[in-house]
């Protein structure tokens, strides 16, 4: 898959992950890589963007014999945010795969 249509889309697989359930950064990650082709250090990257923005908050877990979990939870901006960027997604795909279907 082209890198150009996975810069495009993780986002909006990230916010979809957290609009399901709070949940740390390697979660995030292997959750997606099990159907996109993705590092582990490409969605790290984004969760900070996103916090920048308030789109997510943070909090911590303590795990029994490990070092706490940094956990991202969606905030109302960042649900509101999801449903629009769902809604544009659907909409986009809905005309490129129309545009593609269409014969010559």
């Amino acid at each position: 898959m082209s890198i150009q249509y996975k810069k495009g889309v993780l986002e909006l697989c990230v916010l979809s992950i957290l609009e399901r359930r709070d949940s740390y950064g390697y979660d995030v990650s292997e959750t997606i890589s099990k159907s996109i082709d993705i590092s582990e250090s490409t969605i790290y990257p984004i969760l900070r963007k996103l916090k920048d923005e308030g789109v997510v908050t943070t909090y911590l877990v303590e795990e029994s014999g490990g070092p706490p979990r940094k956990y991202y939870k969606l905030t109302k901006t960042g649900h509101e945010e999801f449903k629009k960027n769902k809604t544009e997604w659907f909409e986009f795909t809905k005309k490129i795969n129309k545009f593609l279907e269409e014969e010559k």
